[in-house]
């Protein structure tokens, strides 16, 4: 380590511009390079800046070297990954807040790229270790599931839906402002919480920008990664379809409904499948396709509402209009005219039924009318149930 004195909180003038938030839990062997490279970085590079350690209950010497370095430790009881970060980074100074891990796995000498994007007038920084996006892998650095498999499908996946212009989302070292942190409003308290800032900024629109840098292997030698690849995997994935209600209900849905219908149009012209011929027994299925993918769509409208009003999600003008025409009156009207429909359909097979004194039906021609009457009475509760469901949750955002 450097002999040359440490920048500290002690030393700076206000107000910080910019502040370095580590989270940490038993670093021990690995903090101390990093705090040091945080602050020679600033030093050099004329940064007024702050180093904040979130402690989340080390109970080696990290805090007591973290101290000792000049940083500011802030002890956070609750436990997690993200927990830790939002704990550090609340108490930040700064309008301008970088964040990365204690495992000396990101060079903190590469800190002025970011400080010197973000005085460019972008909201967040995000740090690109994949060579896709001008980055670096040293050799160890990245178990080869992560590499090549895990961290490019969450990225491309953020591309695709989320409109993020980044090629590395799994990369924990990014800085960016303290007015977009406080306008996220993130909630995330495992690892998950790094993607739902990516998400949530690209939904905002926010100016995102990327820089490249280099991982380098993690540098502990008495502890073991915090990150588990296949359940923060799962909780990755999870968070990313709660985010878009429309890949996980809306376009299945969509998918399902329209299969139901195609199926009841070959049905009901009698036009063949190729060499099948669909009747009765088709019928079923497709009714099955059509209650299935309109629960989806509802479900859809669940999330979107629950995710907004909890803000998990920002605010969508085009939804809250399409709310504002679909409301619980209209929707109950709907409800009724499919319940007559229904409800008729059903009488029609009991008036078929008592004319051949409740005896034989010709069933292939009977349940042409009872499936469909069968699928608009259970389509039509649905949609009251529903109906009431969705207002109780904009109740809950009110």
């Amino acid at each position: 380590m450097s002999s040359a004195p440490l920048l500290t909180t002690e030393t700076m003038e206000t107000p910080v511009d910019f502040s370095v938030v580590i989270p940490c839990l038993n670093e021990e062997t690995t903090l101390g390079i990093c705090l040091e490279k945080a602050f020679r970085s600033m030093r050099e590079h004329g940064i007024n800046g702050e180093v904040i350690v979130a402690d989340n209950g080390s109970t080696d010497g990290s805090v007591a070297l973290a101290e000792a370095a000049g940083a500011r430790v802030e002890h956070v009881t609750e436990k997690g990954y993200g927990c830790a970060l939002m704990g550090g980074i609340e108490s930040a100074k700064g309008k301008w807040i970088l964040m990365a891990d204690a495992d000396d796995s990101y060079d903190f000498l590469e800190i002025p790229a970011f400080y010197d994007a973000m005085t460019q007038g972008y909201d967040l920084v995000q740090g690109c270790r994949l060579p896709k996006g001008g980055g670096t892998v040293m050799k160890g650095a990245m178990p080869p599931l992560h590499r090549w498999f895990g961290n490019p499908l969450f990225s491309r996946l953020a591309r695709s839906w989320f409109k993020a212009p980044i090629h590395d989302i799994y990369c924990g070292m990014r800085a960016f402002t303290r007015e977009l942190y406080d306008k996220l409003d993130l909630h995330c308290t495992g690892m998950e919480f790094a993607t739902e800032m990516i998400i949530k900024a690209s939904l905002y629109k926010s100016k995102i920008h990327e820089v490249p840098i280099t991982l380098h292997p993690d540098g502990r030698t008495h502890t073991t990664p915090h990150l588990n690849t296949w359940h923060d995997g799962w909780r990755t994935l999870r968070f990313f379809l709660m985010s878009s209600p429309s890949v996980l209900f809306l376009t299945p849905g969509l998918i399902l409904i329209g299969l139901g219908i195609l199926s009841y149009g070959f049905v009901y012209t009698n036009i063949p499948l190729g060499g099948a011929t669909l009747d009765a027994h088709s019928l079923l299925f497709a009714t099955l396709a059509i209650i299935l993918g309109y629960q989806a769509i509802l479900f859809s409208l669940f999330t979107k509402i629950f995710a907004i009003s909890d803000h998990l999600l920002p605010p969508d003008p085009r939804f809250a209009k399409f709310c504002s025409i679909l409301t619980l009156e209209r929707g109950v009207v709907g409800a009724l005219v499919l319940l007559v429909i229904g409800l008729g359909l059903l009488t029609t097979a009991i008036v078929q039924w008592l004319q051949v004194g409740l005896g034989n039906l010709d069933y292939s021609h009977t349940m042409r009318v009872v499936i469909p009457g069968f699928m608009f009475t259970a389509v039509s509760i649905q949609t009251v149930f529903s109906g009431f469901f969705i207002s109780i949750l904009g109740m809950r955002k009110r």
